[in-house]
């Protein structure tokens, strides 16, 4: 993309008691290698400090300005602001609504057309913002893009650079890293074949705010925010006769922490689990839906069947092979054989 080019952005960062990672997170996203954007933090009712690390690390003043509310969202009790060479930083403490709610505030205070979700623990590259806004001089009519997201427990980066890649060598930590690149390096390059993605990651994504707003911004009340509105915006467009595409760029990376602890991963993948149960039911009317067409037959069938009903079918394996080997009908040398050829 020539540097001639840009589409205006706002970067929505919502944070709760992220004092710890989040003036580290503001200062990555400073120095993009990107001509116009503007950064909006949500402090979401955080019990830590971390508005007034955002405060005193960057000199910001407090302003009082109104914040017309065209996506509903709880009410701001602080706004400050700060121009980081020549780029507008924007705090906005508010109640705590969750973070679908701390995004729709975001999108109430942005002032350009289009806008990303970070999280505050996650880094960009200098050209992943770059990278993610060039399919939009390619096609008028994508409404979302979302990016690839990496492990940050692998990398090591300077001056917003990535400088050495290792596999990391706590084993729950590398399972993580084989599972993301499943995920982001296979199903949803395919599905962005056929304008299938039912998922844009709430870690990295870019969306059209006024298609956002007309479809009512984010829904506060699901663990899943980001596959809802996903999900949502298909309906929408499709219930409304409007063309549009839903894209994923692979070439733009964006650097997120996973959990480290046992304990933690089951909590992230209970609350995904839950969210994602909570998106499939309440939009159950794209199921075997020829008006949906392949998003309805190979997408929704996909997070219906190898997403969501796997642990069960996971549970079953494993039971069946315990109740085989306790009745001696398990070949044990064919099972690690199988087992060995299928994991390469």
């Amino acid at each position: 993309m020539t540097h001639e080019y840009y589409v205006p952005v706002s970067i929505l960062v919502p944070a709760h008691n992220e004092e710890v990672t989040i003036v580290d997170s503001i200062r990555s996203l400073l120095d993009l290698d990107y001509r116009l954007y503007e950064i909006i933090v949500v402090d979401d009712g955080s019990t830590d400090n971390t508005a007034n690390e955002v405060i005193e690390a960057f000199e910001m003043k407090e302003v009082h300005r109104p914040i017309h509310r065209v996506v509903e969202c709880k009410r701001e009790k602080g706004i400050y602001e700060a121009i980081i060479g020549g780029i507008s930083l924007t705090l906005i403490v508010k109640e705590n609504g969750g973070k679908g709610d701390a995004l729709n505030m975001g999108i109430n205070a942005s002032q350009y057309p289009y806008f990303l979700c970070i999280d505050a623990d996650s880094v960009l590259q200098r050209d992943s913002l770059e990278r993610i806004a060039q399919p939009l001089l390619e096609d008028e009519k994508i409404v979302a893009i979302g990016g690839l997201i990496q492990v940050s427990q692998c990398v090591e980066r300077k001056d917003g650079y990535i400088t050495g890649y290792h596999i990391p060598k706590d084993p729950l930590i590398a399972m993580q890293v084989l599972e993301y690149d499943r995920s982001f390096l296979a199903s949803r390059i395919l599905m962005d074949g056929f304008n299938g993605n039912l998922i844009i990651s709430g870690a990295f994504g870019l969306f059209k705010k006024d298609l956002v707003i007309a479809a009512r911004g984010y829904d506060s009340n699901t663990l899943g925010e980001d596959m809802e509105l996903v999900v949502k915006l298909h309906v929408f467009c499709r219930n409304n006769n409007i063309p549009y595409s839903i894209r994923y760029e692979p070439n733009a990376c964006c650097w997120s922490q996973v959990p480290g602890s046992l304990k933690d991963l089951l909590k992230q993948r209970r609350r995904w689990h839950l969210g994602l149960f909570q998106c499939m039911t309440k939009y159950y009317r794209i199921f075997a839906n020829f008006r949906f067409g392949l998003v309805s037959f190979i997408s929704y069938m996909y997070y219906l069947l190898f997403e969501l009903a796997s642990p069960v079918v996971e549970l079953m394996g494993i039971f069946s092979m315990l109740i085989a080997a306790a009745y001696g009908v398990l070949n044990f040398k064919f099972m690690i054989k199988f087992i060995f050829l299928y994991s390469i």
